[in-house]
């Protein structure tokens, strides 16, 4: 039986609650245990697949194609958990399989509520990770006192009852807020949402306390008294630049060994070299490079995430500081490129979903084709390079997508999944893992130094085969493909230092301590494009 920790927040949202349970998923990993990380959603969507990215973030999707809360991405990024749809539920899965069950009778005619077939649910998907793991973490999303959330603590509380206090523990994220008039900490707002956890039944075993600075020992000593939990586990989790220093200032604060302690788990050595080798590599770099990402989520960088630590994930591997210009698509469909991308070292065009931007986005890859510089198209972004090329090499002038012109003449993507008679919007989707063959001595081979790989889709619209040789033979570099489906993965451009499209996202497999291939080329390429541009 593993052991079970349960992080949950109080006072706000968006407090780092999945940060701060990667960080110490990250830790007790560093002691040799092997551990998992859930996280579960009170809200009543289903999954983040249909949700808006302003709204919610990015979707993060696992190997096996579940859509998925961008919180699995850091557990992903800081472990070497391997997430899957048992990683992530939402009260809208959960309900979704309640009234399932009782639409076959599975509850024998039975009232069913919320206390205790909710609960029960709730507590089988906890265990449904449990296998072979030493430690699962699960993160409560949401806030304390949210009244959508009360199930999940409800089970919580439940889980220390049945397994016990050696078995179970709390570890609460709250925020201890810096007033600037009054020139105070102020711990009423930890107070009140320890007071409400309490409240439900949950006395927290561990506080992490939100703020802009190291705590005192007179305000620790107060948070202590206040919520009844031990002055040692009285935490800061204090403000960062960087979020992969975290674990390094929970470990200062022996976090790990109260965990492991508090849980009678043996004591191993801890082994942190490479980590504290990493962060100081990212804190400390010999050079920068200048990365424009025209996007049209751009205002909200949580919707391009794991993009952004994929890029400085490849900048630390090359010593260099990845300095991000974020730009929306839609500004350059009525300004000229070159005013807004000329100090770009590297071009990179993300994936999206809409006919919004598009425009915009093709004009930054003329740019990039034409000027020779370094560029990368993800996903979506690979399609807008496919039809850039199409229109302005090709010559098929009217050349696009059916997801953007249904009546163009000219399809070069189009949703593949029609063939096989599907029309509905959901489950239209090629998501999770699939085959690629790359070929050989292409800038895909070579950056990944074998022939063949697996990366993660998310997306409706597929290369039409009809323009295959077509295109092919007016120079696009087919670079791999899907061998079971016989589907365009990558494309590359001759003659240019540094031009690739994929329509996998290889964002979501990169990790701190293990850059992306092809995200470390690009970087690479960028900093040789940069210093020829400053020696010329």
């Amino acid at each position: 039986m593993p052991k079970f920790i349960f992080v949950t927040g109080g006072v706000l949202s968006a407090l780092g609650k999945g940060i701060a349970a990667a960080s110490i998923g990250m830790l007790l990993e560093s002691h040799g245990y092997k551990i998992t990380l859930q996280k579960f959603d009170p809200y009543l969507n289903v999954d983040p697949g249909t949700m808006n990215p302003f709204q919610h973030g990015e979707v993060y999707v696992t190997d096996d194609g579940a859509e998925t809360d961008l919180d699995l991405g850091h557990y992903e990024r800081f472990t070497s958990t391997k997430t899957t749809k048992a990683h992530n539920w939402t009260a809208g899965k959960i309900y979704e399989l309640i009234l399932r069950k009782e639409r076959e009778g599975q509850f024998l005619g039975k009232t069913v509520q919320v206390i205790p077939h909710v609960t029960d649910e709730i507590k089988n998907a906890f265990y449904a990770v449990s296998n072979d793991n030493d430690i699962v973490i699960i993160e409560i999303g949401g806030t304390v006192g949210d009244i959508e959330g009360l199930p999940f603590l409800e089970a919580t509380r439940q889980m220390r009852l049945s397994l016990g206090p050696e078995n179970t523990l709390f570890v609460h994220l709250t925020l201890v807020p810096f007033i600037k008039t009054s020139g105070e900490l102020k711990t009423k707002p930890t107070q009140h949402s320890v007071k409400e956890l309490r409240a439900i039944g949950i006395q927290p075993d561990i506080i992490l306390c939100r703020t802009d600075r190291f705590l005192s020992p007179e305000i620790r000593q107060k948070i202590s008294l206040f919520t009844n939990v031990p002055l040692e586990a009285v935490i800061t989790a204090k403000d960062v630049d960087n979020i992969y220093e975290i674990p390094l200032i929970f470990a200062q604060q022996q976090l790990d060994k109260i965990i492991i302690k508090r849980l009678g788990l043996p004591p191993r050595r801890r082994h942190l070299r490479r980590w504290k080798e990493m962060v100081e590599r990212m804190k400390h770099p010999r050079d920068e490079v200048n990365i424009a990402l025209v996007g049209k989520y751009a205002g909200l960088h949580d919707s391009y995430i794991s993009l952004k630590q994929a890029l400085d994930h490849a900048g630390t591997a090359h010593h260099l500081k990845v300095n991000i210009a974020w730009v929306e698509a839609e500004e350059l469909e009525c300004n000229s490129p070159e005013c807004i991308l000329k100090e770009a070292d590297g071009i990179l065009v993300p994936g999206g979903f809409g006919v919004r931007g598009i425009e915009g986005k093709i004009n930054a890859i003329t740019y990039a084709r034409v000027n020779k510089i370094p560029f990368f198209g993800i996903c979506l972004g690979m399609q807008c390079a496919t039809i850039e090329f199409a229109r302005h090499v090709a010559g098929l002038k009217e050349a696009n997508s059916t997801e953007f012109n249904p009546r163009t003449p000219h399809k070069i993507f189009f949703k593949w999944r029609e063939l096989k008679g599907v029309k509905q919007l959901g489950g239209t989707m090629r998501l999770g893992a699939y085959l690629c063959h790359l070929k050989k001595g292409s800038l895909a081979e070579k950056a990944y130094h074998r022939l063949a790989i697996w990366e993660r889709h998310r997306h409706r619209y597929e290369f039409n085969p009809a323009y295959e040789s077509l295109l092919s033979k007016a120079g696009l570099i087919i670079s791999g493909k899907n061998p079971d489906h016989d589907l365009v993965e990558i494309i590359e451009l001759p003659d240019h230092p540094w031009f690739l499209g994929c329509q996998f996202h290889p964002e979501f497999k990169s990790k701190p301590l293990q850059p992306h291939p092809l995200f470390k080329a690009f970087i690479g390429a960028s900093y040789a494009y940069r210093c020829q541009k400053n020696n010329s």
